[in-house]
């Protein structure tokens, strides 16, 4: 299996033209920017947030060309520190432009069998997928490119069925 850097993955950024959706299965992500304003933000301490500027500045310039950016984020109640501190910055994604829903894991529809493993995945387009891949302690190996017309089908029901079910950030409290 073949891998792409998270770099090249932001790159199929510039290519799609209407859509691109985010499926988060986990509940801490290992991500080395983000070590030490996690850090401070447990302990209390003001928060530098500078290292989130290229992804916001990617959503901007997405956004500005009338593209969509979503994202379902599939979480465990009681919430993990991770994820509440992932819900206190997501104000900072929704004023770049991104569309962000909150769906508690208890609360998915019985129907559904999350596809991949388990892993994260982006859609682009309702043509490609990019499947996240972690090593065994959490932190991003790269990405998978699916084109395979029945696995991006099958993902494009998931996507809406997801969409439909989960919570706006604005009406989600963790």
């Amino acid at each position: 299996m073949e891998l792409i850097s998270s770099a090249e993955r932001n790159l199929l950024f510039a290519r799609y033209k209407h859509d691109a959706f985010h499926l988060e299965l986990r509940d801490d992500y290992s991500v080395p920017g983000e070590e030490t304003p996690f850090r401070n933000w447990l302990r209390g301490r003001d928060v530098d947030h500078s290292y989130l500027a290229p992804w916001t500045q990617l959503v901007r310039q997405c956004t500005a060309r009338g593209m969509t950016i979503r994202r379902v984020r599939v979480i465990t109640e009681p919430v993990t520190p991770y994820i509440q501190w992932e819900h206190a910055l997501t104000s900072l994604n929704v004023e770049a432009g991104e569309d962000i829903r909150w769906l508690p894991r208890h609360l998915l529809p019985q129907t559904i069998t999350l596809p991949f493993g388990g892993n994260d995945w982006w859609l682009f387009d309702d043509q490609l997928l990019a499947i996240g891949h972690f090593d065994s302690v959490g932190r991003v190996l790269g990405s998978q490119v699916v084109l395979a017309p029945d696995t991006v089908a099958a993902c494009v029901a998931l996507r809406n069925e997801l969409w439909t079910a989960a919570i706006p950030h604005t009406d989600y409290k963790p």
